[in-house]
């Protein structure tokens, strides 16, 4: 198939093009012209049309950060890229193009309106993102597999669809099939679906929709609990016991302990293994279960930090607001006296006057700030001791817990070297009941062999023990480092910063505007 570009020059999207668009968008009224001289910011543009402009890629669009609408149809596109930073868009046109695959939408996730219209499509797919697509045109493609047109059920708020122009609309059921497997359509090829329209296709199709709907409850099903699944793991993961509510740990042990698999042939072993892991695996679920608890607790601390914050910023702002609101009261008063004031000494008199009160507000404003510095150390103090003293608490628990499994391990290996001394002296009388395999055979050779792979084993054990215990006391002293020093920084840094700031920022506006005020003065006005 011919390209457009083999006889048209393509465009590059740079910073020109875009310029120029945005310019001719805007307002052509007094406030566009001061718009345009002062300069645009990409970053407040809303609506962007770059049709016809023999566009090839889709390029440098970035900074359009606020952007709800865009026109890219009647280019040459042949691929959906450069889209991911358009998060707010919910109109998007990309008809008329050389566009092969559907693809590059996965963060435009507010998108509401999408236009595919002619285009080189032969699949719809890679649209899962989309959940709140209201209206879908994909006419004139390569769209051969009707049954294809199932993947957009999916979309419960889809109203509109256009597939008009493509191969499998020459299939004498076309309509019918669409009417009753996307069933959430009321318009379709740009044509209301009537009632008996949709009843004729949902008869038709009863048999075969009732087994799908079937099939989507059981899917459904399905994915919620694979979600609360995924979702319990997360929480047993915050919890730092995941792998505990079973016999992970205790199975975890064996997974890497060669001697181990070889000496559970020895006569008695299985039913020692069977006890060693019942006692085991139950101390872990009380660590799981201790775990889980100290988690609720740790979250219910963090989530009354947070209270006291918000209490304390809240109370601290309307106390801001109040000195405000008292000093616009001032500031109105001495605006409406200057602009009926004549003599210039009086008129010194009052900006002296309204300055003083600015500063005064400045005082007071920093003032609530320092007083809130104040309030925040405090809080976090409190918090943090709290913090570390629950860590401390589960860390010293946990330890205990598995100190019990060691405990467990210890007495396991004890009655382990028993048996292996038992069954080494059966194996050279030669009286033990049951064939060994190689592998057991070459370990009874003396005592200090079959001696050396028991420890072996036991050793294994221990380190599974001592790694669980280590991962789980630097993963929550880690947690506990990390939220202090992020609330530091977040709370009494760049906060404090950001605030400080703010308040300059005021002081200058109101001092700007008494010194505007004045030259409008000196001037006559």
């Amino acid at each position: 198939m011919s390209r457009l570009y083999d006889t048209v020059e393509p465009s590059v999207i740079d910073e020109d093009m875009l310029q120029k668009a945005v310019e001719e968008q805007g307002p052509k009224d007094e406030a566009g012209k001061i718009a345009k001289a002062e300069g645009i910011d990409f970053g407040d543009v809303s609506s962007l049309r770059l049709e016809f402009k023999n566009i090839l890629e889709i390029d440098n669009l970035w900074s359009f950060s606020c952007l709800t609408k865009l026109q890219l149809d009647n280019n040459i596109i042949e691929k959906i890229k450069g889209l991911d930073e358009l998060v707010n868009l919910i109109w998007l046109d990309l008809s008329f193009n050389n566009i092969e695959m559907i693809e590059g939408l996965d963060k435009l996730t507010k998108l509401q309106d999408l236009t595919l219209y002619n285009n080189r499509i032969s699949r719809i797919e890679n649209m899962e993102k989309l959940t709140d697509l209201h209206v879908f045109s994909i006419g004139n493609n390569n769209l051969t597999d009707l049954e294809n047109v199932v993947y957009l059920r999916r979309f419960k708020k889809l109203r509109t669809l256009n597939l008009n122009g493509n191969p499998f609309c020459e299939q004498a059921d076309y309509k019918q099939y669409v009417i009753a497997y996307i069933s959430s359509i009321d318009f379709l090829d740009y044509r209301l679906i009537d009632e008996q329209s949709r009843a004729a296709a949902t008869e038709k199709y009863h048999l075969s929709i009732e087994e799908m709907l079937h099939n989507e409850r059981q899917a459904e099903l399905r994915q919620a609990e694979e979600k609360q699944r995924e979702t319990e793991e997360g929480t047993h993961r915050e919890a730092y016991v995941d792998g505990l509510n079973g016999p992970d740990l205790f199975e975890g042990m064996y997974a890497d302990d060669t001697e181990g698999k070889k000496l559970k042939e020895m006569p008695g072993v299985d039913e020692l293994v069977m006890t060693f892991r019942e006692k085991f695996v139950n101390i872990c679920k009380q660590i799981f279960d201790y775990g889980l608890q100290e988690h609720e607790k740790r979250e219910e601390e963090v989530n009354q930090f947070w209270e006291c914050v918000e209490e304390a910023k809240t109370e601290n702002k309307e106390t801001g607001m109040t000195h405000i609101e008292n000093f616009m009261n001032m500031k109105k008063k001495i605006f409406a006296e200057m602009n009926h004031i004549t003599d210039n000494n009086l008129l010194d008199q009052k900006v002296k006057e309204y300055n003083k009160e600015v500063t005064e507000l400045w005082d007071k404003l920093m003032a609530l700030e320092l007083q809130l510095v104040d309030q925040f150390e405090e809080i976090i103090k409190d918090f943090e001791r709290n913090l570390q003293d629950m860590g401390s608490t589960f860390i010293e628990n946990v330890q205990g817990y598995l100190s019990q499994c060691r405990d467990l391990e210890n007495a396991h290996h004890e009655r382990m070297l028993e048996i292996a001394i038992i069954t080494l002296e059966k194996f050279v009388k030669n009286e033990l009941d049951d064939e060994i395999s190689e592998d057991l055979r070459n370990l009874f050779v003396d005592k200090d062999t079959i001696i050396n792979a028991v420890t072996s084993s036991h050793d294994v054990h221990l380190l599974k023990i001592d790694n669980k215990e280590d991962d789980i006391v630097t993963r929550i002293n880690g947690w506990m480092k990390n939220s202090i020093e992020k609330i530091h920084y977040e709370q009494e840094v760049k906060r404090n910063r950001e605030r400080v700031s703010e308040i300059n920022n005021t002081i200058d506006h109101l001092r700007d505007e008494i010194d505007s005020l004045e030259v409008l003065q000196g001037a006559g006005y």
